[in-house]
């Protein structure tokens, strides 16, 4: 039972064998030839568009925080659309009334954050 077992799974260990070593591989030689000459453009920061600053107290402007927020919150009604729009023949009108109803709330949260002005940017 255990011999039948191993080799049943011996293509797969030897598989993940090679692609371990493979990557191994690559990361030291990379390692071992890239250049190292640290340039001072190379350094500068390039993702938020400002320099970073030594305490990390400061204050930070909270629509970074509101678009995060907004953004996760859409993002999962995408979530929920695709099963939703795969099943819907098999889970009838009540299941098309719910997914309307789901829709309806966070349309009605998305014109009230329009009108309040949250998605402005100044």
């Amino acid at each position: 039972m255990s011999l039948e077992f191993l080799n049943n799974y011996l293509t797969i260990v030897i598989f993940l064998a090679i692609a371990l070593l493979l990557s191994l591989g690559f990361v030291i030689l990379n390692f071992a030839f890239s250049p190292k000459k640290p340039d001072p453009e190379k350094l500068s920061a390039y993702e938020c568009g400002f320099e970073p600053f030594n305490d990390s107290r400061m204050e930070f402007d909270i629509r970074f925080y509101l678009v995060a927020i907004l953004f996760i919150i859409f993002d999962l009604e995408i979530a929920f659309l695709f099963p939703w729009a795969i099943t819907l023949g098999n889970i009838g009108i009540f299941g098309f009334f719910s997914m309307m109803l789901f829709l309806f709330i966070l349309t009605i949260g998305f014109i009230y954050e329009w009108k309040k002005g949250a998605l402005d940017w100044e």
